[in-house]
């Protein structure tokens, strides 16, 4: 999601362990300022989060693992490639925007195509532990959230009609290359 201040991986980590939900947490290293990323959860939350939880250091696939069947959200910081990866998938999202057009993005995916829960933020942009442990309960078990769910199958629904052979998308392409050959393929 970009980087994030300890206080607030701090709060991520007290938030995800209080949801009850399964997870898969992929954490940049910190800065380099001599600490380790243990230093910044919760005493124990490794071991406690053991047989729920997942942290990743650094990278993880981002698209392969959003295209995995037990993924049931998404928590994105409203970037326009992760909402794509994430639609496509038919995965609903947590929406965090952190920059610029990100928070534009985020009212589209709360209010327009409905795939997303918002997740309550400061004036400061700061996310406590009770917003993200709400959120993510929300979009998991909650009833907004399979609303949210459902909307966010039919939408993958969607965006895979519309590149597939005679979809809206693949025609309108093809309308733009000359000499595509006669199946409407290039």
């Amino acid at each position: 999601m970009g980087v994030l201040s300890k206080k607030q991986l701090r709060e991520i980590a007290i938030g995800l362990e209080k949801s009850g939900q399964r997870f898969l947490w992929v954490v940049r290293d910190p800065p380099l300022d001599g600490s380790d990323l243990e230093d910044f959860y919760p005493e124990g939350f490794l071991t406690r989060t053991g047989d729920k939880g997942l942290v990743v250091k650094n990278w993880a696939p981002q698209q392969a693992i959003l295209s995995h069947g037990s993924v049931g959200g998404f928590v994105s910081h409203c970037g326009w490639n992760s909402i794509l990866e994430s639609v496509v998938a038919g995965v609903p999202m947590v929406a965090w925007p952190l920059y610029a057009e990100q928070k534009l993005n985020r009212v589209y995916l709360v209010k327009e195509l409905k795939v997303a829960v918002e997740v309550k933020m400061s004036a400061d942009d700061f996310v406590t532990a009770e917003a993200v442990e709400e959120k993510v309960r929300e979009l998991m078990v909650g009833e907004e959230g399979e609303i949210v769910r459902e909307r966010a199958l039919e939408m993958c629904r969607r965006a895979k009609a519309a590149v597939d052979e005679g979809g809206c998308s693949r025609v309108e392409l093809f309308k733009l290359i000359p000499n595509h050959g006669s199946r409407g393929e290039p």
